[in-house]
């Protein structure tokens, strides 16, 4: 199936390691230019030389400055963007009790206001038509136990995609989410090894613990495959969506 992406201009916030990263090399194979960036220099270093073609910053988004210095680099480079992938991350699953304030402030800056932050500097540039899709997680819908501050800036995304979808309906654009479960990453590899264990014993520990239906993890060339589509023209009237790719996970539709 032609996806209709050859030269489209995609940004991926946290394209340098796991999810994004995937994404990223398969946006590029369906000929796209993808702008990413990362704080790590050995995986931008190493996507480049994956990915020759994509544009990769040295970027913080959790410093507004830099987040400025993102867009303009992107911009310098094309004028213009077709879609928006806010993907940047990390765990931060924990009970109220033992959480900081600080903590909360961090999420939401990475999680939230970052990511609203490069929807308003990129509107004005984002072509009618186009597309912008949040990355969430389940707990966004199904909060469990320990699972704050991610569970309620997850939701604050939920909250926000719907609301942009009505806002930018009449330009065509589109605004999803993907609601994301139990998905191979870099960081299930850095914990498998800090409890010594291979990665493939963790995840299906995990994926037993969690009592994920389909019985195991998420692969990364799935989620790539959801979310390339997501982004297509393929996808042209879905919007204000949040799509589960969780294996069953969410009790939530």
């Amino acid at each position: 199936m032609d996806l209709n992406l050859q030269n489209k201009v995609i940004v991926v916030t946290g394209g340098t390691d796991g999810l994004g990263r995937a994404l990223v090399a398969r946006l590029a194979q369906c000929g796209a230019q993808v702008a990413t960036g990362g704080r790590h220099a050995q995986r931008r270093e190493s996507l480049s030389t994956e990915v020759p073609n994509a544009l990769v910053c040295d970027v913080d988004l959790l410093e507004p400055d830099q987040r400025a210095a993102f867009v303009d680099a992107v911009m310098s480079r094309w004028g213009h963007i077709d879609a928006l992938v806010n993907n940047a991350g990390k765990s931060a699953a924990m009970s109220v009790a033992e959480s900081s304030d600080q903590q909360w402030r961090e999420d939401y800056e990475l999680k939230v206001i970052a990511a609203t932050d490069l929807i308003r500097r990129f509107l004005p540039v984002l072509r009618d038509g186009g597309s912008i899709m949040n990355i969430v997680a389940t707990a966004g819908k199904a909060p469990r136990a320990g699972s704050t501050p991610t569970s309620a800036s997850r939701a604050a995304g939920l909250a926000l995609t719907k609301a942009l979808a009505g806002e930018l309906a009449p330009r065509g654009i589109r605004v999803n989410a993907l609601v994301i479960g139990l998905i191979e990453s870099g960081q299930w590899e850095r914990r498998a090894a800090a409890s010594n264990m291979t990665t493939q014993e963790f995840m299906d520990m995990a994926a037993t613990a969690m009592e994920v239906p389909l019985g195991r993890f998420g692969r990364l060339d799935e989620f790539a495959d959801v979310a390339t589509f997501l982004l297509s023209e393929r996808a042209s009237y879905i919007t204000g969506a949040a799509i589960n790719l969780d294996g069953g996970l969410s009790p939530v539709l």
